[in-house]
Order: C-alpha cells, then structure tokens, then sequence
C-alpha cells in the first residue's frame, strides 16, 4: 500500500478464537478435530492456582489478544509497520459465556485499561551466583555507626492496568486478575495473535462490516465508505484496530470490535462451510495452527462441544462490555485507567455466574393463547414505512399498507404504483436503520433487503409478484421480563447493526 503509516498502537486478535469456538460448537466431526488437534500450541494458564471461584453453569473461556508478531513475514511487517518491539501485552480481553444448555454464547469485553492490583515486583534483582552478599552497614550494637531504621515491609500489590498482568505474570496471572475481578471461573483459556487474525479472515472470504458513515483514520489506513465492505485479513485489522474514529476511543473500538465478530459468526454459519468438509478442514487447520490454548481443552471437549451446540446461530450470540463508573481515572505511575461501576458490573457477573442471558428475555405465549405477532428487536411503531405496488395486482399497495398499519408500523403517505413493473419485493432503507428494516423483512417474508444509503428512517417497500399470494406477517416488539435485571448496552448477533 503506498505511503506510511504510523506504527500498530493496539490491535484485537480475538477473532480467531471466536472463530475457534463456533466452528467446534457447530457440528464439526472427529476426523477434522482430531486431525489437527495437534496444531495448537499449549500454555500452563491454571497450574498451581489457588483460592479460584467455584465452577458456575455452562463453560467460561477467556480470550486474549496479545501483541506477538514473530509469525508475520517480514513483508508483513512492513505492510503493516508491525516492525516495533511488542509489549508483551495484552491488547484485548474478553470473557465468553456458554450456556449450560450451550443454546447462547454471551461475549462480554473487558477493556484492557481496567484499573487492577497486581503483585508488587521485586524491588531489587536477584543476586547472580557465587556473588558475596553486601556488607552489614554498622550499627549502634557495635559501636561503629548509627542504628538502621527497620525496613519497611515490601507492599503485597500495586496499581496497574489490567493488561499488565500478561507481561508480569502470563496467561497464569492475566487469568488470576480477571476471576478476582469478576468472580467468574475460568474453564480455558486462548490466546491469539496478528497472524491468526488476518489469516482466519482471509481463510473465511473476507467479513462484511456496514457502516453508516465514512470511516477513515490516518494511524492504521483505514478508508471505509458508507455501506457494506467486504473486508479481507488486513483491511479487518485496520478495522479492529482503529481507536481515532471518535471520541469514544478504545470503548468506541471495543463496540466495533463486538459488531466484528457478530459478522464472524454469520458469515461462518451461514457461508456453507460447516457443510463443506475440505473446506471446514481448511478452516479449522488455519485457525488451530495459529491460537495457543490451555493444556485441558482437547479434542474430546471439542467433539462435546459440538455435538451439543448443532443449531448455534448469529441469533444465538449476545455482546456487551463491562458497565464503567469513570473513563479516564488518572493513577500516578500508571497513567489513565478505566474503573468500572461496582453496582452494574457486580449485576452483570452474577448473571454470567447464574448462566442467565445478558440481553431481555422476549416473552413467549401462554399455553391456549394466541401470539400477538413474532417479537422483533425494534417496536414496529418506530419504523415508518411507505409501499408502492410494483405488480398488475390492484390495490395491492393500498392493502398491504393496511395490513402493516394493523401489525403496528407506521406507514406513511398515499400507496402508490410504479411505472414499471419490478420481479421482486424490495425493501429499501437505509444501512444506518438497517436492524429496522430486518424488522420490516420479517413482515413481509421473502422480501429482498437492498441497502439505500442518505435515504433517511423511511422504509421503502416494492411490492412484487412473488408477493401477490402472500400475507402480510404479525410482528410485535418483545417485552422485557418485569423479573430480570436490564443489562445496559448488550445486544444479539441478529440485532447488530451498523457502526
């Protein structure tokens, strides 16, 4: 690419340890697990421990990126000025959810400057062998000298950021901090890198990602225009990595980051590949051959593992991150750490602990009744709507507009006919209100979802002759649960939209 680009400040490798998991969670056989199960590389992450959480429901992995670079190609490096010494740090960290049941994956980010305690180090270096030990300084009881004052005690810990705790400690203490933090235990532990990033997006097709605004930053290349962009393994890294977009900065990223990996999950469940052995082969060869995980998680949980999520799906998935009580809390040697709210994060491990979904559980009907309509993520009275009729079929706009009215949306000015007559129904809308229009396709099963950027909140409907014989469909938006506790900012898969 020509030009150059400032040097990687931080990135996220987590994608392919996300991938990881929903290609063995989706009913992967034996021969592929086990024909490369020995591609992973292993790491001590829970050796020795004492003192953990007890085991709660369901599966608890925690996901790390780190800043290696030894196994991207000089060529690489250069393209992505990955050049620099790495911290030995940890870039990214999330916690992901498996239910006991393993019918939903809850992926909560944590951000990496969390304010922590860490052991203190040790204050002097190790004395080399063979050296003599220093001379006693002289004391009152010999009569050479004035008395010492007693030393004091070293301090058991020190503040830090938490993804410090990799680069003193290791995945053995990165994965100590998290469960003293949120009381979460962990059963494994991957960690991913650049190379396993880029080489699980390429190895996938590419991952589409909308935005409703051009995306551009100047320290990691990235030029998005407004849509849909199908993004190969390094333009994915700009993408991931990229915290001068707004002024959210790293929690701005950590949102994409999530909306990132929603794509992931579709584009793996829905692209054929799960179907396709030669290609899942070559799927899970890429993605195994470049994460490191715990010494414990073998191919035997994996084959488990699959055969008990077969119908995982994007909708299956729920995101969210650590609720925070103070963004830029200034710590002296430290610098500015993230602190999170004691009372929305405690609510929010205990629900992880209680294997409960993050996200509003949708009501289902009573037994004997009727249900109003199929629940939708956004209220149908939100979402305006105007239809022309595209067909030879009178009135075919005036009564559908109705039947839209009936169900709950707003439809807006006079049915129309177009001058011509079209092969299709489409919904048009714009990508910024494109959860609204998923909304909308549910209504009007069959029709063709077709992006129409400046276009505004107006859902633009045309109806077709593969719509001639069908029915409008009720919708109805879900109820919260007046039970359960609202988990601030977390969303499914299948209501990610836009960034």
């Amino acid at each position: 690419m020509p030009g150059r680009r400032p040097p990687i400040r931080r990135s996220t490798r987590i994608v392919g340890g996300v991938a990881l998991m929903v290609i063995t969670a989706s009913g992967i056989g034996h021969a592929v697990v086990t024909g490369v199960d020995g591609a992973i590389g292993r790491v001590d992450a829970f050796g020795g421990m004492q003192g953990r959480p007890d085991g709660s429901k369901g599966t608890n992995f925690l996901l790390v990126g780190t800043d290696g670079r030894d196994n991207l190609t000089p060529n690489e490096k250069k393209l992505y000025h990955l050049g620099g010494a790495p911290c030995h740090c940890t870039d990214t960290i999330m916690l992901v959810h498996l239910s006991q049941d393993r019918s939903r994956a809850s992926v909560v980010s944590i951000p990496r400057d969390t304010y922590v305690l860490l052991p203190a180090r040790t204050a002097k270096p190790a004395a080399k062998a063979g050296a003599k030990p220093p001379a006693k300084p002289p004391s009152k009881a010999d009569g050479k000298g004035a008395a010492e004052p007693p030393a004091k005690p070293a301090a058991a810990t020190r503040p830090a950021k938490l993804n410090q705790a990799y680069s003193q400690g290791g995945p053995k203490l990165t994965v100590r901090t998290v469960e003293q933090l949120t009381g979460v235990h962990v059963d494994h532990y991957l960690e991913v890198d650049f190379t396993s990033f880029m080489k699980t997006v390429d190895v996938i097709g590419g991952v589409p990602v909308c935005t409703s605004r051009p995306l551009k930053d100047s320290f990691t290349g990235l030029d998005l225009p407004v849509g849909t962009t199908n993004l190969n393994g390094g333009q994915a890294l700009q993408y991931v990595r990229s915290r001068h977009l707004d002024p959210a900065a790293d929690l701005g990223r950590m949102q994409r980051q999530q909306r990132f990996l929603a794509q992931v999950i579709h584009k793996i469940t829905s692209s054929g590949t799960l179907g396709d052995p030669l290609r899942l082969r070559k799927v899970v060869s890429t993605v195994l051959g470049s994460v490191r995980a715990d010494q414990g998680l073998d191919s035997a949980d994996m084959i488990t593992l699959a055969r008990a999520m077969k119908g995982f799906s994007p909708g299956s998935s729920e995101y969210t991150s650590v609720p925070l009580s103070s963004t830029s809390l200034n710590v002296h040697g430290v610098g500015s750490t993230v602190k999170w709210d004691a009372l929305k994060a405690g609510r929010l491990w205990a629900a992880v602990r209680a294997d409960k979904p993050l996200t509003a559980p949708r009501p289902t009907p009573s037994a004997g009744s009727t249900p109003a309509g199929v629940p939708v993520a956004v209220d149908p009275a939100r979402i305006r709507v105007r239809v022309e009729n595209g067909t030879t079929v009178g009135g075919l706009a005036a009564s559908t507009q109705q039947a839209l009215r009936a169900t709950g949306f707003a439809t807006t000015g006079t049915p129309t006919t177009t001058a011509r007559h079209v092969p299709h129904t489409v919904i048009r809308y714009d990508p910024r209100w494109d959860t609204s229009a998923k909304a909308l396709a549910v209504a009007l099963p069959g029709a063709q979802l077709v992006p129409a950027p400046k276009q505004g909140s107006l859902m633009r409907v045309t109806l077709g002759p593969d719509f001639a014989l069908a029915r409008v469909k009720p919708v109805t938006a879900p109820l919260p649960d007046p039970g359960a506790q609202p988990r601030e900012g977390a969303l499914t898969g299948d209501q990610v939209g836009c960034s």
